[in-house]
């Protein structure tokens, strides 16, 4: 229906590009027609996809909605054994991937398609029906987990949730003909999946960007005058690092830059906003069981927090926002309690676009509807909610429950430091100690002891790291979260 919108409100509009591919919203909106048909007449149960961004991302997503089957956008870096696993669980299934894989792939699904066939009815002319069912409670997409602690799971989105996210965030039609959205996080990411119906909702131009780098991102934002950018914090930290000798980005065109999906240090966001001065910011957070974004750091919150002289609404940048108007947040306890203003706890949020479902399993959601999202965090007074990373993080001290988040944050504001991770190691005297892998700016000198000092000033000394480990750089995922299990592994075994 969303894409329908599209096509019939801008058709000739450029939907979506890849390099010198491209489609037009009509001719993107004639492929997932055709595409539905093939996939309806195969009669497979979901419709996955194994493969970087490309013209088929958007096709498939919106041929398996056509057809009533969940779409399965799966991880391209997993092993054979990996993708095998995932795709016994959704036989039988219409697989598209790229080219060069599909030999490979076929017999590991029921029907194994290129991404040029699956992009084959729209080359060649077809003008499908409009016809598809409207059951808001269908399963719109299955995201598998990353299952570090076990087999992954299949986070459950059906339609409503989605539509709900799109027409409480987005207005329809909003965008000028002219602008342009370069997209650089991979598909099977929550962030992948809101970009293209937001984007879409929107009109606006896709710009597919499959392998990110520093230095390919700026060159593609300037060769198609990219207006809007989404980035993970560790995008963001190495395009400032690949402009520190100069004295701006040199991007006219870009408007608005958002950013997501981890902690944003604050010298980073700080840095940009110098490299950046004509670009308004925006941070957004979301989970993959809420459908995405649920909190806002808007263009005047950043401004504000980054020209103010009071120290508790500057330090609002390094916040994740305010919730959106169709989203509850709450803070609560162990015992499920909401805590009072500034008290730490862990983030639930409640709203339509919130699923908190997993195929075969029982839902997560509270009685109330609220869910759990294992993230720890505290609300100010003003309804900025700030991070502490995931409640599975937390150091317990000698019965003392610590922040990394909070420690990380201390680490940061020291000049010599880039990037850093603080976690819990086993210790005899206390049951965990707080060890911390640091990275160093370039040309920096900074000392174990001198950094220690620093956490000591600025926390109680209770927090200060009893071990620190210098690193070149630390253990992030594609979609920029850190891999806090590979940094408490390597410190566990080094103390």
């Amino acid at each position: 229906m969303l894409l329908e919108m599209a096509a019939q409100g801008f058709g000739p509009r450029v939907a979506v590009q890849n390099g010198a591919d491209q489609l037009t919203y009509q001719e993107l909106f004639d492929a997932a027609g055709a595409a539905a048909e093939e996939i309806r007449a195969s009669g497979v149960k979901h419709v996955a996809l194994l493969d970087e961004s490309s013209l088929a991302v958007p096709v498939a997503l919106f041929a398996s909605a056509w057809v009533g089957v969940p779409f399965v956008p799966l991880n391209y870096r997993l092993t054979g054994d990996e993708l095998d696993a995932l795709l016994a669980r959704v036989e039988p299934a219409f697989l598209v991937t790229a080219a060069e894989r599909t030999s490979a792939m076929k017999g590991r699904a029921s029907v194994v398609r290129s991404r040029e066939e699956l992009l084959a009815g729209t080359r060649a002319g077809a003008q499908p029906e409009p016809s598809w069912g409207m059951d808001p409670d269908e399963i719109s997409i299955l995201l598998f987990t990353s299952g570090t602690t076990g087999a992954p799971k299949a986070a459950v989105l059906r339609h409503h949730h989605l539509v709900s996210y799109i027409l409480g965030s987005v207005e329809f039609g909003a965008a000028a003909e002219e602008d342009a959205v370069l997209v650089s996080v991979p598909p099977y990411h929550i962030a992948g999946v809101a970009s293209v119906l937001s984007s879409l909702y929107s009109g606006r131009r896709i710009v597919q960007l499959p392998a990110f780098t520093a230095e390919t991102w700026l060159r593609v934002a300037r060769s198609e005058a990219v207006t809007n950018a989404f980035v993970v914090p560790t995008m963001l930290s190495r395009i400032v690092d690949a402009l520190e000798d100069t004295a701006g980005a040199d991007l006219p065109a870009l408007r608005a830059l958002s950013y997501g999906g981890g902690k944003m240090p604050l010298p980073v966001i700080e840095r940009a906003m110098e490299l950046f001065p004509d670009t308004s910011f925006t941070n957004a957070y979301g989970l993959t069981e809420t459908s995405s974004t649920v909190t806002l750091l808007g263009p005047e919150d950043h401004r504000g927090a980054a020209e103010s002289d009071d120290a508790a609404v500057k330090h609002r940048l390094v916040s994740v926002g305010r919730a959106l108007p169709s989203v509850e947040i709450e803070i609560r306890d162990d015992e499920g309690q909401s805590v009072p203003t500034g008290e730490r706890g862990e983030i639930h949020v409640r709203g339509e676009q919130v699923s908190g479902e997993y195929l075969g399993r029982e839902t997560v959601l509270t009685p109330d509807g609220w869910f759990p999202t294992r993230d720890g965090g505290w609300l100010d007074e003003e309804g900025y909610l700030f991070l502490e990373g995931r409640v599975d993080d937390v150091i317990v001290r000698g019965g003392e429950n610590m922040s990394p988040g909070e420690i990380e944050d201390v680490l940061l504001e020291h000049a010599d430091v880039r990037d850093a991770a603080v976690v819990g190691v086993p210790d005899e005297e206390w049951g965990e100690a707080v060890a911390a892998a640091v990275v160093l700016r370039s040309g920096a000198s900074a000392t174990e002891s001198e950094l220690q000092e620093w956490v000591k000033r600025h926390l109680r000394s209770s927090r200060v790291p009893s071990h620190i480990a210098f690193r070149d750089e630390l253990p992030y995922n594609e979609t920029g979260k850190l891999l806090r299990r590979v940094v408490r592994s390597e410190l566990s075994e080094a103390v």
